[in-house]
């Protein structure tokens, strides 16, 4: 089955959306995007996503061509277009076109995509490194937003299959644990669930958010003795909780009954949405 995407305002066929080949977020990483779950039909937290979106797009000087309203009935259009109750959405800001170089055109005309697709089965438990080739800029703004550009986080994934694990725990530059390459980092030390804090250079995740207002989770800067110390580490993002089983020589065994807590906070069905 051909997948539709919303493009600019247009429900079409994924193979027949084009992108301009001058567009910004194509040659320069330009904008911002955002990853939604859908689970049985409900929209997680679409509110807190558009928020996020609209204060990345804010950051870079972008303004959104369609508000939430106008998101939202797309992302209705477009899952049931799909028949999609079950996956992730994703929704694409760029600058859209520009001339040649680093200074956006005068007439700006931002581009907003917004694809879906199925997930597969839960991923297993993960194997963890810590990175060595690459680090996170905590006194970077792009470090508090979701901005396009990912080519730390794919260094971070490339050498965690390199060297036989599945994920990176990227340091930032004063040596301390930030995040996974594309989760927030949480730790159990025996007492409570830390997360490092986004002065640290942690990306203010929709999860990691929600588990902060309830309670569960405080945000802390993790130290190398605080993983020598942990009696679990999670990854966490908006598609999910993955248990961690290893960092480098260190072996964790699951403890699920630290982790049901933090999954039911989660899903705060009261924020979800339903489209069909």
């Amino acid at each position: 089955m051909t997948a539709v995407v919303w493009l600019d305002g247009v429900l079409l066929p994924d193979h027949e959306a084009r992108i301009d080949p001058a567009d910004r977020g194509f040659l320069l990483a330009d904008g911002v995007f955002e990853t939604i779950r859908v689970a049985e039909g409900a929209i997680w937290h679409l509110g807190r996503h558009l928020a996020r979106l609209r204060e990345g797009a804010q950051a870079l000087g972008l303004p959104v061509p369609v508000d939430d309203a106008g998101i939202s009935r797309a992302i209705r259009k477009l899952l049931t277009a799909n028949r999609l109750r079950e996956g992730s959405l994703r929704l694409t800001l760029t600058a859209g076109r520009g001339r040649r170089g680093l200074a956006r055109p005068t007439d700006l005309a931002p581009s907003l995509l917004i694809s879906c697709t199925a997930l597969g089965p839960p991923l297993p438990p993960a194997a963890l490194i810590i990175a060595h080739t690459t680090r996170r800029n905590e006194h970077s703004p792009l470090s508090r937003i979701k901005a396009l550009g990912y080519g730390d986080q794919i260094l971070a994934r490339r050498e965690a299959a390199a060297r036989g694990a599945d994920d990176a725990i990227l340091l930032n530059g004063a040596g301390v644990m930030v995040c996974g390459s594309a989760a927030n980092l949480l730790l159990h030390n025996g007492a409570e669930w830390l997360t490092p804090p986004v002065a640290d250079g942690a990306l203010p995740g929709i999860t990691r958010g929600l588990l902060i207002e309830a309670g569960l989770i405080r945000a802390r800067t993790l130290l190398s003795e605080d993983l020598a110390g942990a009696a679990q580490i999670l990854l966490v993002n908006a598609l999910g909780v993955r248990s961690v089983t290893r960092v480098g020589a260190r072996v964790f065994t699951p403890l699920p009954a630290l982790v049901a807590p933090l999954l039911r906070a989660a899903r705060d069905p009261d924020i979800g949405h339903r489209p069909f």
